[in-house]
């Protein structure tokens, strides 16, 4: 339902996401990417290495917005569990140049 409605590139963010795709997933950030999680800034490699790869990390898109450029979740990990969290998504050409994430 909602998983055909998010921007292509941010379809490939969640899809590799999912499928544990790390090089993928580095594949489709620009070099100057940056993130913020809760509303503070994080260095992008520490984070998604412990946030996401380093601790399975899934989700489950529940609703979108913004174009296909903001979304909804049911983010769960091996950290943290499962928690609702908000994705909003900078895309330049057919990369991310910026991720914000944090709870809903």
């Amino acid at each position: 339902m909602t998983v055909d409605q998010l921007d292509p590139v941010v379809a490939k963010f969640v899809d590799a996401v999912n499928a544990g795709d790390s090089a993928g997933f580095f594949d489709l950030l620009t070099e100057d990417v940056s993130m913020s999680d809760d509303g503070s800034d994080r260095n992008v490699q520490n984070w998604v290495d412990s946030e996401i790869f380093g601790s399975n990390a899934r989700m489950n898109v529940e609703s979108v917005s913004d174009g296909g450029r903001a979304l909804v979740a049911d983010y769960t990990n091996d950290r943290w569990g499962s928690m609702r969290t908000a994705w909003r998504f900078t895309v330049a050409g057919d990369k991310i140049s910026r991720f914000e994430t944090g709870q809903a």
